[in-house]
């Protein structure tokens, strides 16, 4: 999500901060041609007038225009003010009271309400430690409770038994009442939808909502149908009292217009966006961190939370110790493969690192992407385990009997038995400047450690040339490639995907 939306104001942003000073023509050229931007983005007109408008009082002052870094102030001023328009309140839900707390989830028909239902329950089952009961009120779409009882064996919650003939209103009286005997902690209603907006739909959820009066009512919407989602959103707000909003297909949507729209037209904030079909697929929705990746600033907080989830204690320990020890072979590499696999792949992952988006294409363009992994996992799966422990077994005849096993070239070989030889001694260099500690302490003097910095202070999130030839000369003599650029920050341990080393300095 938000794709387009991040190369078209980059190219804008590109061009005001190599100005030493700004005129306000110079400015509002520039807004010009983000309003455009936000226009192909299929935001709102509303919303695009009014944010361009609050971005124009701020950022035409004489304070910005006489500052030192006049471009930055400006990019600063765009942050905040997309963090308003998304909306400055949390993701919680508000379910923390005496139970059971009832969650409504209404929307169209084929916006992916119940999926959203079981990735729910399993999100607050897994991360808040909840007892969920999950219960269909859809009564018209074949097979729709049969979905929700599968989904919900997946996520490991309860689900309410079927009865022919109930209405929606008495299968919502009934959750209830077995939510308490149970000792529920989160009913979750999973509300019946329609191809398009009906008063049939809108009275029935009406109806359901003053009889369940629930804690949080989410409106369910599609956001690859852009405008439409909004305007459905509209119509569910005044009509019911929504309290958020869950936003299916952002993996689709490289506009991300709806999102953009959503907060100022409906008032009701994002609470979750959903990232891919798998039952994992759900994530919060944090304001700044969307505009960080909107602006190209990085995610590096929720990669950090992601890291955090995907790698066991005890496997990161063992990471230190090997590092501590100048150790890195095939089988390390092999299990950060894995890792990286959990964490969303090559693409979730480089999204959230600052200023990555500049690099997307090239990276494209080099075949930096998932199934370049896949192809790495092959070779050392076909490597004996001799080989994978030390990779100096690997002459000419052993590299050809790999590839052939593997289904690559000789040369694909050679590359990752080079990158594994860089990681290595890229994890000699870390252990002895105190490991993953060090590299943090080395990232944040260098200006890395901030994943939404004062662009006003001059503290580009980014690094800069002279910071990267510094990192570069402590990490190594050459300029690592993208794969390896992958490793190194923020000591991830993310594994090197391959290609011919850059020689372009970022």
């Amino acid at each position: 999500m938000f794709e387009n939306l991040t190369d078209k104001l980059g190219n804008v942003f590109k061009g005001l901060t190599k100005r030493g000073a700004l005129s306000e023509n110079d400015v509002e050229k520039a807004l010009q041609e983000v309003r455009t931007a936000l226009l192909e983005a299929d935001v709102a007109l509303s919303v695009v007038r009014e944010f361009i408008d609050k971005v124009k009082v701020r950022a035409v002052g004489e304070e910005v225009l006489r500052s030192v870094t006049p471009g930055q102030q400006v990019i600063k001023i765009v942050n905040d003010v997309l963090i308003e328009v998304l909306g400055s309140v949390g993701s919680e839900l508000l379910i923390d009271h005496a139970p059971p707390a009832v969650i409504l989830l209404v929307g169209l028909q084929g916006s992916g309400k119940t999926t959203t239902a079981g990735k729910l329950a399993f999100h607050l089952k897994s991360k808040k430690r909840k007892k969920v009961m999950l219960a269909s009120l859809d009564i018209y779409r074949p097979a729709a409770r049969e979905q929700l009882r599968i989904l919900g064996e997946q996520a490991d919650v309860l689900v309410l038994p079927e009865i022919d003939g109930e209405s929606p209103e008495k299968i919502a009286k009934r959750a209830m009442a077995a939510s308490k005997v149970q000792a529920i902690d989160v009913l979750i209603l999973d509300t019946a939808g329609r191809t398009t907006l009906d008063t049939a739909m809108m009275s029935e959820a009406k109806e359901v909502f003053k009889l369940s009066n629930p804690s949080e009512t989410l409106l369910v919407a599609d956001a690859m149908t852009g405008q439409d989602a909004v305007q459905t959103a509209k119509a569910f707000s005044e009509l019911i009292k929504i309290s958020g909003v869950i936003l299916t297909r952002s993996d689709g949507d490289a506009r991300g217009g709806a999102a953009l729209s959503m907060r100022s037209v409906t008032g009701c904030p994002i609470k979750f966006v959903g990232v891919s079909e798998k039952l994992d697929g759900l994530e919060p929705f944090h304001p700044d961190r969307a505009a960080g990746r909107i602006l190209d600033m990085g995610d590096v907080v929720s990669l950090v939370e992601k890291a955090a989830e995907t790698i066991a204690e005890e496997d990161a320990a063992q990471m230190m110790k090997r590092m501590s020890e100048g150790s890195f072979d095939m089988n390390d590499m092999l299990k950060q493969i894995g890792q990286l696999k959990k964490m969303g792949g090559l693409g979730g992952i480089m999204s959230m690192l600052p200023g990555i988006g500049k690099l997307q294409k090239q990276m494209a363009a080099n075949n930096f992407n998932d199934k370049a992994i896949s192809k790495q996992e092959a070779i050392i799966y076909s490597m004996t385990k001799k080989e994978r422990v030390n990779v100096s077994l690997l002459n000419a005849s052993r590299r050809k009997r790999i590839a052939s096993g593997s289904g690559t070239a000789v040369s694909d070989v050679n590359r990752l038995v080079k990158q594994q030889q860089d990681m290595a001694r890229m994890m000699k260099k870390m252990g002895k400047m105190g490991g993953l500690g060090g590299l943090k302490n080395m990232m944040s003097s260098l200006g890395g450690g901030n994943s939404n910095p004062e662009l006003g202070n001059g503290q580009n999130s980014v690094m800069d040339a002279n910071k990267m030839a510094e990192l570069q000369k402590m990490m190594g003599g050459n300029m690592p490639n993208l794969g390896n650029m992958a490793n190194r920050f923020g000591g991830m341990g993310l594994p090197g995907l391959g290609g011919k080393p850059s020689k372009k300095r970022r």
